[in-house]
C-alpha cells in the first residue's frame, strides 16, 4: 500500500529536521578558548585614562630688532673741470694756522662760476668741516671753513687735475682788546702770553675784526707813501722796524716799537700797527705763523674790509 501523504506530515517532517540539524551542530561545537591570563577567565582589560593635557608655554618674546647702521654719506662727486690746472695756497706740505682760508688762482677767467665750484672739494683728517666758497675775481676764489679749522688736522684740496695738501697746526689765537690795550695770546686754549700794546692813534683807529697772519719780516722800513701819503706829509713817515708780522693787506703789523713803550697799555699813538717792546714783538715774529688768527676788539676804527686780503673772516 502506497504512503499517503497529507500537507500536515510534510511540515512536521520539516521541522523534525530541522531540530535535527540544529542539535548535531550543537553537538560538533569546539571546546572553549584558553583565557587570555593563566588560570583566569577571559576578561578585558580596563580603559586607560586619557592623557593629561600638557600645560602650554608661554609665548617666547620676539627678538630684539637689530639697530640700523646708519649710513655713511657718500663721497663728494665732483663735476668736470672748467679751468686749467690752478695755483693753490697753501702751497703742498705747509703748516699753516687754524684761520687759513684755501686761495685758488686760475690762469683765465671763469665764466661759469658754479661749474668750478663743483669741481672743488675740500676734505680733512678730522671729518666733514663745513666751508663756504668767496670769489675774489674771476680768476680767484677762496674757500675757507663756518668756524677754525680744528687744529693739527690734515687738509686735502681737490680742484680739477689739481691734490694739494697741507696741515694745520696748533690753534694760535692772538686777542688785541683796546678796552685793555693788551695782547693776549693763546696756545689750544692756554695762555701763553700777555703784552701791553698801543694801537692806532684818534684818526688811525686799528678796524676791530679776525685778521689773518701774513707773512714775517725779521726787519723792514715802514713808508708812509705805499699807502699814499708823502714821506714829509705831517703825517707822512718812513721808519725802520725790527720783528714785524703782517696781519692785514691794507699794512697793519705786530712790531717792534721801542719809541712807543711808554704808550704801551696806556694810550694808542701809532698809525694803525699794534705797537710792542722789542722783546715781545721777537717773541710773537717767532711763534706765530701764517694763517693765525688776530681778533682786534673794542676800537673806534670800523671793521676790517673783507676782501682786505687777510680779512676773509669777515666775509
Amino acid at each position: 500500500m502506497g504512503v499517503r501523504r497529507t500537507p500536515g506530515s510534510v511540515v512536521r517532517a520539516a521541522v523534525g529536521a530541522v531540530v535535527v540539524t540544529a542539535g548535531l551542530i550543537a553537538t560538533a561545537a569546539p571546546a572553549a578558548a584558553a583565557p587570555l591570563w593563566p588560570g583566569g577567565p577571559d576578561i578585558s582589560l580596563p580603559g586607560l585614562p586619557p592623557a593629561p593635557e600638557l600645560p602650554t608655554l608661554p609665548g617666547l618674546p620676539a627678538p630684539p630688532s637689530l639697530p640700523t647702521v646708519p649710513q655713511l654719506p657718500a663721497p663728494p662727486q665732483r663735476g668736470p673741470a672748467n679751468f686749467a690746472t690752478p695755483a693753490v695756497n697753501p702751497s703742498a706740505g705747509e703748516v699753516v694756522g687754524i684761520a687759513q682760508p684755501v686761495i685758488l688762482r686760475f690762469s683765465a677767467p671763469i665764466a661759469d662760476r658754479a661749474v668750478a665750484e663743483r669741481a672743488i672739494d675740500v676734505t680733512t683728517s678730522a671729518g666733514d668741516v663745513p666751508g663756504r666758497f668767496f670769489w675774489f675775481s674771476d680768476r680767484q676764489v677762496r674757500w675757507r671753513p663756518d668756524a677754525f679749522w680744528p687744529a693739527n688736522t690734515d687738509v686735502t684740496v681737490r680742484a680739477g687735475d689739481l691734490t694739494s695738501r697741507f696741515t694745520v697746526g696748533d690753534a694760535i689765537v692772538t686777542t688785541a682788546d683796546d678796552a685793555t690795550k693788551t695782547i693776549t695770546v693763546t696756545r689750544n686754549g692756554a695762555v701763553v702770553r700777555t703784552m701791553p700794546t698801543s694801537m692806532g692813534k684818534p684818526g688811525h683807529e686799528t678796524p676791530n675784526g679776525t685778521y689773518v697772519i701774513g707773512e714775517r719780516y725779521r726787519d723792514m722800513y715802514m713808508d708812509s707813501s705805499t699807502y699814499g701819503v708823502p714821506v714829509d706829509a705831517p703825517e707822512g713817515y718812513r721808519t725802520y722796524v725790527e720783528y714785524a708780522t703782517r696781519m692785514s693787506n691794507s699794512g697793519i703789523f705786530v712790531h717792534a716799537a721801542p719809541w712807543s713803550v711808554g704808550s704801551q697799555g696806556a694810550e694808542n699813538v701809532s698809525h694803525g700797527c699794534l705797537n710792542v717792546s722789542t722783546e715781545d714783538a721777537k717773541w710773537f715774529y717767532e711763534t706765530v705763523q701764517k694763517g693765525d688768527p688776530v681778533i682786534v676788539q673794542n676800537t673806534a676804527g670800523g671793521v676790517l674790509s673783507g676782501y682786505d686780503g687777510l680779512g676773509d673772516w669777515q666775509l
